[in-house]
């Protein structure tokens, strides 16, 4: 059969048609199938049907027509389930590359090919029961990041599927001396929302291969965007095995009482040129440079542009999928400062209209310059504009244990004494108090958030060193027993911000990735999280543990608006440059403790301090955390050095 050419060309991007349907890739029914592509400027398009993933010849071949808005069609009658295809489109007199579905569901080893699926065959037990658990406001979130593998492959994890989408769903797994590991260390330690890292399908791994431990990718490198990854999943090469174990994994966090975030990076793809956009829509899904080639102001070869109607649509559609079909409860926005501001209000929006406690936030900064005028970005500068998503906190992060990018720098918990009012700015959540001087706050000369839900506060993630790492590079003549306290100390000043606290997997534990910096491409052996660690640091977790409940118990330390913040939490004189103090009013925030003081201590030294008037009981300090009270004071305090000190009334 011959294959009808048509060519239709256009000055710009912006003269391309946009198509409003929500039909765009493979609409499944036992009788027929529905295949359409957008690629506006394509002479010709061939879609090809296979029997496997990988290998073998086409079974069947259509020449598609041109229907409305650059939007190419195909219908076939019958019943094509878990048969593969894919499209090869004529652009400018030239055949480009066989070409999976950019709007893949489902796919083969390696997403060569797309896959038709029937979502009812991929489904778990009960999966139309599945509810998230309850949430009343985001500032009752508690964020746990964790990448798939890392949480199960180590021998010490206890967990059969390692590696694996499956690892989440094995129950009550233990180190060998009864350490709880897996999704029992989550409830145990009392998480609210797991946070995880790429789990869509990425190009850096052969899924052919069997496993080695050096097989190894964060997976910031995307291919298809709307399908879970091979590598996680017991099948590779059998689409809808992928889509099950994912749906299993999210339903059994979701029973274990934990919502679930997604890692999304729509600001570029994995490859450029050879991309499933580009072979089906040449350069259209990204901003040029001046001289007309990709720019890269995500640092990896090219950036989505985000502002052109259909890759906004794209966008939405995608994060809808996400949560239509797997259920999903948030989003993280890799470099979100490469998006425009109107396609994260669009992705709110879309959102909002399914559930408004599906959780956004991003990373509020690029990775180079970008086309796109800052005035429009997605950056922390302008979160003001984009409600109800929320942008992490460098300036704490940097206090709390220095500069990112400087290996061997100390922050306030490690004895630095310039940062004090950067970890305020991040204990107030990123909103505008009174009390914070923005002459003495890195990286921002004015509150960038309008209610402390709009601030991530963290000390580390997946990205540089770990926490514990970077202690051990700035503090190398510490004692270990001190390093544990600036741990704690760090750790116990995020979970008393009143920003959503974010937590890196294993930092509970005093986590090391043994010096390694940027691990995104090392092995398990590097990225594991090895599970004895919880047994020698144990104090370190039930710290942690205990000062999670600690928040989730008292609303002082997560008030929902920047007027209450301002109005009551009040920090006080101090003559020690590494001492934070502040009172919380914690009554006029809902709490059943009249008044909360609380004490930072990142100096080396024991400090006395006078109290307000009145009888004060000491319910933290040092690793003790105890709600009845460890012991009643007036008048003076003597804090011990390095670590967290609150008291109430």
């Amino acid at each position: 059969m011959s294959c009808k050419t048509h060519s239709t060309t256009y000055k710009s991007f912006e003269e391309f048609p946009i198509y409003e349907g929500n039909d765009l890739g493979v609409s499944y029914s036992g009788q027929l199938s529905m295949f359409k592509l957008w690629s506006p400027e394509a002479e010709a398009v061939k879609l090809r049907l296979y029997e496997e993933g990988l290998g073998g010849e086409a079974i069947q071949e259509e020449n598609m027509h041109q229907g409305e808005k650059g939007v190419w069609v195909s219908k076939l009658k019958g019943n094509q389930e878990k048969l593969y295809y894919t499209y090869q489109i004529k652009h400018k007199g030239q055949w480009l590359a066989e070409s999976p579905d950019p709007y893949s569901i489902a796919c083969g080893a390696n997403g060569q090919r797309s896959m038709i699926l029937d979502w009812k065959n991929a489904a778990p037990i009960d999966w139309d029961k599945d509810k998230a658990p309850p949430l009343k406001k985001p500032n009752d979130i508690i964020l746990y990041e964790v990448h798939v593998r890392d949480f199960s492959i180590h021998q010490s994890s206890g967990i059969q599927h390692k590696g694996k989408f499956l690892g989440f769903t094995e129950q009550n797994t233990q180190t060998l001396n009864g350490i709880k590991t897996g999704i029992a260390h989550l409830k145990e330690l009392g998480v609210t929302h797991v946070h995880l890292l790429p789990s869509f399908d990425f190009r850096s791994l052969d899924e052919e291969l069997p496993y080695s431990e050096d097989r190894y990718n964060w997976g910031y490198d995307p291919h298809l965007y709307n399908v879970p990854e091979g590598t996680y999943s017991t099948n590779a090469k059998a689409g809808h095995v992928r889509v099950q174990e994912f749906r299993a994994m999210v339903q059994a966090l979701h029973q274990a009482g934990i919502r679930v975030i997604l890692d999304v990076v729509y600001n570029h793809t994995g490859a450029t040129e050879e991309s499933v956009f580009n072979q089906t829509t040449p350069g259209y899904y990204y901003r040029q440079n001046a001289e007309g080639g990709f720019s890269n102001a995500s640092a990896c070869g090219n950036e989505i542009a985000s502002e052109r109607p259909m890759v906004r649509q794209f966008i939405v559609n995608s994060v809808k999928h996400w949560v239509k079909n797997y259920h999903i409860d948030g989003f993280r926005f890799d470099l979100m400062g490469i998006h425009d501001i109107e396609t994260m209000q669009a992705v709110r929006a879309a959102l909002d209209e399914i559930d408004p406690n599906i959780f956004v936030y991003g990373e509020g900064w690029l990775a180079g310059d970008s086309p796109l005028a800052e005035d429009k970005r997605a950056t922390k500068a302008n979160v003001s504009q984009l409600n109800g998503v929320a942008a992490f906190s460098d300036e704490i992060r940097d206090g709390l244990k220095g500069h990112v990018f400087t290996q061997d720098a100390r922050g306030f918990v490690s004895g630095l004494e310039n940062q004090k009012m950067s970890v305020q700015y991040g204990i107030v959540g990123g909103i505008n108090h009174p009390q914070i001087d923005f002459s003495k706050v890195n990286y921002t000369d004015k509150a960038w958030a309008s209610s402390p839900s709009q601030c991530i506060v963290y000390t580390s993630c997946h990205d540089n060193h770990t926490l514990w790492d970077r202690l051990l590079n700035s503090i190398p003549k510490a004692s270990e027993a001190e390093r544990t306290q600036m741990q704690q100390l760090a750790l116990g000043i995020v979970l008393t911000s009143q920003g959503v606290p974010f937590l890196h997997a294993g930092s509970e534990f005093c986590r090391t990735k043994d010096g390694v910096e940027n691990s995104y491409k090392h092995p398990d052996s590097t990225n594991q999280i090895v599970w004895t660690r919880k047994e020698k640091y144990h104090s370190t977790f039930d710290f942690v543990k205990n000062m999670i409940a600690l928040r989730k118990k008292h609303p002082a330390f997560r008030q929902a608006t920047a007027t209450a913040v301002a109005a009551n939490l009040n920090f006080l004189e101090t003559d020690n440059a590494n001492l934070i103090a502040y009172q919380l009013n914690s009554e006029a925030a809902g709490d059943t403790w009249k008044q909360i003081l609380v004490y930072h201590n990142g100096s080396n030294e024991n400090i006395s301090v006078d109290l307000p008037k009145g009888n004060w009981q000491v319910v933290v300090e040092a690793e003790q955390v105890n709600e009845a009270g460890i012991r009643t004071v007036k008048s003076k305090l003597d804090l011990p050095k390095i670590g967290t000190l609150i008291l109430k009334k």
